[in-house]
C-alpha cells in the first residue's frame, strides 16, 4: 500500500470517519482489562445497536452517554447510610438487595477499601482511572449474570495494583506453578467480599443480640468486660462454653440456612453458596518442610520494601498482638469468604443468642422480699447486690465474644445443671456439636473465673445501712453485699511474656534482652516500648488491678532493655546501664567525654533524635482503674446516632413534641409566627416593633431603679434624723 503525505490524509480525513461510523464495533474479548457481557436482559452500552450513530453529512463531537462514570449518579456513602437507615427503621422487613449490589458506587467504594488494605493507602475518588472503571463495570456485571468464579487467577476481570504478573506472559511451567501455588485470594475476590459486606452488615445489625461483642462495629472487649462488670454482680455459678470448632471446618449447611432464614436474596445466597463450595489450593507439608530446609542453609538477605508495598506492623504492634486474650486469636476463615467469615459466623451463633435470651426470661423468678433493681441501682457503686439465697431473686444472665461465651445464674446449682443440659440438646441439634459436661463446667464464683484474660471474682462486704425509722430516729444496722471485681490475670501475663521470650523462670521472673531490636537506636527502641506500654495499660484500663499489672510490664520491659544496652555498648551489668542511662533509660549510652560535644548540644543543634524515658518506671505513674459507671441498655454510638435520627424524622414524634409543648403552656416559634400573622391580617394591628419594645423596657427599668435607690436613701437618713429629734 503507498505511503500517503499528511496533506492527503487530512483532505480524506471525512471520508474515512463516515466510513468507519458505519461499521460495527468488535465485542471486547474476555480478559483483565476488558468488559464481561452484560445480561441480556439489562441493556447492554457497549452493543453498537444501541449506540447512536453520528449523521452521515455532519460530524458532532458530544459526550458519551454510555460512560461507566456515567452510572455513579449518587454518593456511597449516602447510599450506604440509607441501607443503615432502612434496615434499623424496619429490621424485620429485608429490602432489597440486588438493587444495591448492581449499584456501581457500592463497587467503587469497595474497590477504595481493597486498594487500602492492599497498598496501604488511600486512592481518592478522582484518581481512579478510567480503565479501572471499566474493569469494575464488567467484574459486576459477570457477578449479577453468575458468570463470577472465585479464585480466579488466570482470567481475572482486575488485577491488584501490586500485582504486575500477567498469566498471558508466563510459560507452561511458570502458569503451572502459578496456579497451583498457594497464596492471599485474588484482588478480585476482595472487591467482592467488600461489596456484599457492605450490603449484608446493616441488614443483620439491626437484627443481631445486643449480648455478642465479637466482630461487630462498636463493640469491642472493653464493652464487653463493662458488661460483665454492670451485669453479672450477684451471680453465684458460672456456664462458661466454647464452640470454636465451628471456625474450623464450617458446616456449608448450617451456614446456608441461617442466612436463608434472614434474607431471600437468590444472587447473594448463590453467591456465598459458590465461596463456600469452591476448594482452596492449599500447600503440601512435605513441600513446606523443603522450602524451611533451604532457607535455613542460605544466607537470609534483608529485603528492601517497595515504595507501594505496605509496611509490616511495627514492633510494638506485633508484641501486643500477641497479648490477645484466648477468645480473641482464632477468627473464622471459611472458604473463599475472606472478611464475610466474620458476619457469617455471627449469623450463625445468633441462634445461640435468641436461644438463651429465651431462657433469661423463662428462668427470671422475683422475690417480694429482694429489692434487686438494677435500674434503680446506685449509679456510684453499680456491683453491690445481696447476697443470694432461697429467698432472693432467681435471675441469669449472658454474654458471647466471638465463639465463647458466659452465663451467669443467681440461684441454686440444679438450675445451672438444668440449663446446661438443655445447652449441650440445642447445641446438638443446630450445630451439630458434641458437648458434654467437662466442656461446659459448672464453676463457682470463689474459684474466679476466666474470661478475656480477666479474672471474675466476688468480695463480700459488710457496708452499714443507715435509714430514717417512725419518729424520726436514725437507725444504723450492718448489711451484707457483694461487690463483683474484675482484675486481670497476672499468671496469663507472665505467659504471654515467656512467649515473647521477654523472661524466663516460673517461680521468679527473669527479664531476657530483646535482640530484636538491637540494630535500632535507643531514642527509636524507647519510642517502640513507650507505645507497647501505652497500649497495656489502655487494654488493663478497667481491671481492678489496673497499677499492679503495668507496673510489672514496665518492669519487665525496662529490665530486658537495660540487657539489651548491656550487650550491645559492652556495659556488663543492668546497674552500670542504669547509672548512665537513669531509671528511665532517657539518657544516652553511646556518649564519651573529650570526643564528642555533649547530649543536649547536639540535641540543641538537631543533630541527634531526643530520647524518651521509659512510662510507668513508679507504680505512682500508673493511672487509676477506670470505674465509670456502664450506662444501662448501652448502645454503640452509631446505633444510637441512627435511633434518635429515625425518632426525629418520624411524624409521630414531631405530634408528640407539640402535644408536650401545648400542656406545659408553652408555644413553638411557628406557632408565634403564625398568629403575628393571623392578628395583622384580622385586626390591622402589629405587635410593637422591638426598638419601641426595648424603650418601654428601659423606661421601667430606669424608675425602678430610682426607687429602690430612694427607698435606700430614706432608710440611711431615718437614724439621723431620730438623733437630731426631727421626724423622719
Amino acid at each position: 500500500m503507498p505511503r500517503l503525505n499528511p496533506s492527503t490524509l487530512l483532505r480524506r480525513l471525512p471520508f474515512y470517519l463516515r466510513q468507519f461510523s458505519s461499521l460495527p464495533l468488535p465485542s471486547p474479548p474476555l480478559h483483565s482489562h476488558s468488559y464481561s457481557h452484560p445480561s441480556p436482559s439489562r441493556p447492554d452500552p457497549f452493543d453498537p445497536s444501541t449506540r447512536s450513530h453520528p449523521s452521515r453529512s455532519t460530524l458532532t463531537f458530544t459526550a458519551d452517554p454510555f460512560d461507566p462514570s456515567t452510572l455513579l449518579k449518587e454518593d456511597p456513602i449516602s447510599l450506604c447510610a440509607s441501607l443503615w437507615l432502612s434496615s434499623f427503621r424496619e429490621p424485620s422487613t429485608t429490602p432489597p438487595l440486588s438493587s444495591y449490589l448492581s449499584r456501581l458506587e457500592l463497587w467503587l467504594l469497595a474497590y477504595q477499601k481493597a486498594y487500602a488494605d492492599d497498598t496501604g493507602s488511600y486512592l481518592p475518588r478522582s484518581n481512579i482511572p478510567a480503565s479501572t472503571i471499566h474493569s469494575l463495570l464488567s467484574l459486576r456485571n459477570a457477578v449479577l449474570d453468575g458468570q463470577f468464579k472465585w479464585g480466579n487467577r488466570l482470567t481475572p476481570f482486575i488485577r491488584s495494583p501490586r500485582d504486575p504478573t500477567d498469566p498471558a506472559t508466563l510459560s507452561k511451567r511458570k502458569l503451572k506453578a502459578f496456579l497451583t501455588a498457594p497464596g492471599p485470594p485474588p484482588f478480585q475476590d476482595k472487591i467482592v467480599h467488600e461489596v456484599l459486606l457492605l450490603i449484608l452488615e446493616p441488614v443483620f445489625e439491626s437484627r443481631f443480640s445486643s449480648k455478642s461483642f465479637a466482630f461487630r462495629p462498636g463493640r469491642t472487649a472493653h464493652t464487653a468486660i463493662r458488661t460483665i462488670r454492670r451485669s453479672f454482680a450477684g451471680y453465684l455459678w458460672y456456664l462458661k462454653g466454647d464452640l470454636s470448632t465451628l471456625f474450623d471446618c464450617p458446616k456449608i449447611n448450617l451456614v446456608l440456612n441461617a442466612l436463608i432464614r434472614e434474607i431471600r436474596d437468590k444472587k447473594i445466597v448463590d453467591l456465598i453458596r459458590a465461596a463456600l463450595l469452591t476448594p482452596l489450593i492449599t500447600a503440601n507439608p512435605m513441600d513446606e518442610a523443603l522450602k524451611k530446609k533451604k532457607k535455613s542453609r542460605k544466607y537470609q538477605k534483608k529485603r528492601v520494601l517497595a515504595e507501594d508495598e505496605p509496611k509490616p506492623d511495627p514492633y510494638w504492634l506485633q508484641t501486643f498482638f500477641g497479648f490477645a486474650p484466648e477468645e480473641a486469636r482464632k477468627q473464622p476463615d471459611w472458604g473463599h469468604c475472606g472478611v464475610l467469615s466474620p458476619l457469617l459466623a455471627n449469623i450463625c451463633l445468633d441462634e445461640l443468642d435468641k436461644w438463651v435470651e429465651e431462657r433469661i426470661t423463662e428462668f427470671y423468678k422475683p422475690s417480694n422480699t429482694d429489692t434487686w433493681d438494677r435500674e434503680q441501682a446506685n449509679v456510684s457503686w453499680p456491683e453491690f447486690l445481696p447476697t443470694t439465697g432461697p429467698d432472693k431473686t432467681r435471675k441469669m444472665d449472658y454474654i458471647r465474644f466471638g465463639a465463647h461465651f458466659l452465663i451467669g445464674v443467681r440461684g441454686p446449682r440444679a438450675d445451672a445443671a438444668v440449663l446446661r443440659k438443655q445447652l449441650i440438646e440445642f447445641c446438638d441439634t443446630r450445630f451439630q456439636l458434641k458437648l458434654d459436661n467437662e466442656s461446659l463446667p459448672i464453676e463457682h464464683i470463689t474459684k474466679g473465673i476466666m474470661f478475656l484474660d480477666h479474672v471474675l471474682c466476688r468480695r463480700v462486704v459488710y457496708p452499714t445501712l443507715r435509714y430514717t425509722a417512725s419518729g424520726g430516729k436514725i437507725i444504723s444496722e450492718k448489711g451484707v453485699g457483694t461487690l463483683l471485681s474484675v482484675t486481670a490475670s497476672l499468671k496469663q501475663c507472665i505467659k504471654q511474656f515467656r512467649k515473647l521470650e521477654f523472661l524466663k523462670g516460673d517461680r521468679e521472673p527473669d527479664p531476657q534482652p530483646c535482640f530484636r531490636m538491637f540494630h535500632a537506636t535507643q531514642a527509636h527502641t524507647n519510642l517502640q516500648m513507650n507505645k507497647f506500654l501505652l497500649t497495656m495499660a489502655e487494654w488493663y484500663r478497667y481491671a481492678d488491678n489496673r497499677k499492679k499489672v503495668v507496673n510489672f510490664c514496665s518492669y519487665i520491659i525496662r529490665g530486658s532493655l537495660a540487657k539489651l544496652y548491656a550487650a550491645k555498648y559492652k556495659l556488663r551489668s543492668r546497674a552500670k546501664v542504669y547509672k548512665i542511662a537513669s531509671r528511665n533509660l532517657s539518657r544516652p549510652l553511646k556518649e564519651k567525654k573529650g570526643q564528642s560535644p555533649e547530649y543536649h548540644n547536639l540535641l540543641r543543634m538537631g543533630l541527634v533524635d531526643s530520647i524518651d524515658g521509659l512510662h510507668y518506671t513508679r507504680l505512682s505513674m500508673v493511672p487509676e482503674p477506670d470505674y465509670t459507671p456502664f450506662p444501662g441498655g448501652w448502645q454503640p454510638d452509631h446505633e444510637r446516632v441512627l435511633v434518635e435520627y429515625i425518632k426525629l424524622t418520624d411524624a409521630n414524634t414531631l405530634e408528640e413534641l407539640r402535644c408536650v409543648i401545648k400542656d406545659e403552656g408553652l408555644i413553638t416559634p411557628q406557632d408565634s409566627v403564625s398568629m403575628l400573622v393571623w392578628s395583622y391580617k384580622k385586626n390591622a394591628y402589629m405587635f410593637p416593633s422591638l426598638e419601641e419594645s426595648d424603650l418601654d423596657e428601659a423606661e421601667e427599668e430606669n424608675l425602678v431603679s430610682s426607687a429602690v435607690k430612694l427607698r435606700e436613701d430614706l432608710r440611711m437618713l431615718g437614724p439621723y434624723n431620730q438623733r437630731s429629734g426631727e421626724g423622719p
